[in-house]
């Protein structure tokens, strides 16, 4: 277990970088339990930002999903039709690169796309990230 931030998604490189920060729980949201709070922070040389945004048990099983259709090769769409941002990756295999588009269609209306290297090992990484926010907040391990 970890006492502070666990960043759930980290996708970073060539001076691009987006990252989902798990900071908390909140009451809110409907959940028994409540739901995980986050940051989600687009950094570049170009564009820097962030929004605050919950996640529910049913994202991170999304993320899971979104995952193992990475790492296979595919496109994947996460959050697409949540409120708040959606993440977009589309793999360039061969390049061993992913193009993430990051779409708040629900309160700046603004879409952000970088580029960063996605390469084999990053994968373990990530399945390890995610399974860190299932230990830190067991709230949102009952809905696993």
């Amino acid at each position: 277990m970890t006492d502070g931030p666990v960043d759930l998604v980290r996708l970073e490189g060539d001076g691009n970088s987006v990252v989902l920060r798990i900071t908390g729980t909140d009451s809110a949201g409907g959940v028994p339990g409540g739901v995980l709070t986050g940051v989600l922070v687009v950094d570049t040389r170009f564009v820097k930002g962030s929004l605050d945004l919950w996640v529910f048990p049913e994202d991170l099983r999304e993320w899971q999903e979104a995952l193992d259709a990475l790492d296979a090769g595919q496109d994947v769409a996460w959050r697409e039709f949540a409120r708040g941002p959606a993440l977009f990756v589309e793999r360039d295999v061969e390049e061993e690169r992913a193009r993430v588009t990051v779409k708040d269609t629900s309160g700046s209306l603004t879409s952000v796309t970088v580029t960063v290297p996605l390469v084999d090992s990053w994968f373990d990484d990530a399945y390890a990230r995610l399974e860190l926010v299932w230990k830190t907040w067991p709230a949102a391990e009952g809905g696993r």
